[in-house]
C-alpha cells in the first residue's frame, strides 16, 4: 500500500487556494485599510485604532456584541435537536424519509421568506398568539417586548437552521457500518448506551464541525434575520454586530468604523476555524497513537 506524502492533500487544494486568495485578499486587506482611516468617500486620512476606540465606546456597540454573543447559546440547542433527531431517523421510524425531507425544508427557504413569514406569525395579533388565546392563554407581544424579541428571534433562527445538521449528522449516520450497533442491539445495549457508546463517539469529527460552523453562523450570518424580522428593535435589543455594521456603513455613513467592526468580526470567526482545525489535529494524533 502506497504511503501518502504529508504535503501531497496541500498541492491538491492549492490552485483553489491561490483562486481563492487572490478573489478575496485585496477586499481584505481594503477593509483592514478604510479600518484605520477617517473614511471620505474611496479613501480618507489615516487616524490609526481610533475607529477601534470609538466603536468600543459606543454602548450600541456594546449592546450588538453582547446579543451577538448571546445567541451562541444556540449552537448547543442546535447540536442537541441536530443529533436527538438524526439518531431517531436512523433508526429507521416509519416515514424517516419523508420526516427527513419536512425537517430539512426550511433550510433550503431563502432567509428573507423565512424572516418575513415570522415577522406575521409571530406579532402581538399574529397567527401564534390566536392560536395559543384559542387555548385560553393569552400570548406575549414577541417581537415588541425587549426582554422577548432576542429570544424570539433566536427560536426562528433555531427552527431554520436545524435542518441542516439533521441531514449532516443523518448522513454521516447512514455512512456507518451497522454491524457494530447492531451487535450492541443484541447485547442488550438500550438505546441510550448506543447512543452514548457508540453513535456520539463515531460522530465526534462531524460534531466539532457542526459547532464551528453553527458558531460562525450565530456570529455572522443572521443579518437576514434581524433586517426582516425586528430591524434591530424594539429599541436596541436585537442590534446584532452584523446589523451594527449596516448601519454605520450605510446609514450613518461612518464606513471606518463599519470596517473596523467588520474587521473584528472576521477576526472572531478566524478563531472558531483555527479551534476546529487545532481540534481536529489532536485528535488525528489521538488516533495515530
Amino acid at each position: 500500500m502506497l504511503k501518502t506524502r504529508s504535503w501531497a492533500p496541500y498541492a491538491y487544494v492549492a490552485p483553489a487556494a491561490l483562486l481563492i486568495g487572490f478573489i478575496f485578499a485585496y477586499p481584505i486587506a481594503r477593509v483592514i485599510d478604510f479600518s484605520m482611516r477617517l473614511i471620505r468617500g474611496n479613501s480618507g486620512p489615516f487616524v490609526g485604532l481610533n475607529n477601534y476606540r470609538l466603536i468600543f465606546e459606543d454602548p450600541t456597540f456594546v449592546a450588538a456584541a453582547k446579543h451577538s454573543a448571546l445567541l451562541l447559546v444556540a449552537v448547543p440547542v442546535l447540536l442537541a435537536i441536530s443529533v436527538l433527531v438524526s439518531v431517531l431517523l436512523f433508526e429507521r421510524v416509519r416515514g424517516w424519509r419523508i420526516y427527513r425531507s419536512v425537517l430539512f425544508f426550511p433550510y433550503i427557504l431563502a432567509v428573507p421568506i423565512i424572516g418575513i413569514v415570522a415577522s406575521y406569525l409571530f406579532t402581538l395579533n399574529g397567527a401564534i398568539n390566536a392560536i395559543l388565546r384559542g387555548i385560553g392563554l393569552g400570548g406575549p407581544d414577541w417581537l415588541g417586548n425587549e426582554k422577548l424579541a432576542l429570544v424570539t428571534l433566536m427560536l426562528v433562527i433555531v427552527w431554520r437552521e436545524v435542518g441542516f445538521g439533521i441531514v449532516l449528522f443523518l448522513a454521516r449516520l447512514l455512512s456507518l457500518p451497522e454491524e457494530q450497533i447492531e451487535a450492541a442491539r443484541i447485547d442488550g445495549a438500550g438505546w441510550w448506551a448506543r447512543l452514548r457508546h457508540i453513535i456520539l463517539p463515531e460522530l465526534r469529527g462531524t460534531i466539532e464541525f457542526y459547532c464551528v460552523v453553527a458558531a460562525i453562523t450565530m456570529l455572522a450570518w443572521v443579518f437576514g434575520y434581524v433586517y426582516t424580522l425586528t430591524q434591530g428593535g424594539p429599541g436596541n435589543a436585537t442590534v446584532v454586530l452584523e446589523f451594527y455594521i449596516y448601519n454605520q456603513g450605510l446609514r450613518n455613513s461612518l464606513p471606518g468604523m463599519a470596517s473596523a467592526v467588520a474587521v473584528l468580526l472576521m477576526g472572531a470567526t478566524m478563531v472558531f476555524i483555527a479551534v476546529l482545525f487545532w481540534v481536529r489535529s489532536r485528535a488525528r494524533e489521538e488516533e495515530l497513537a
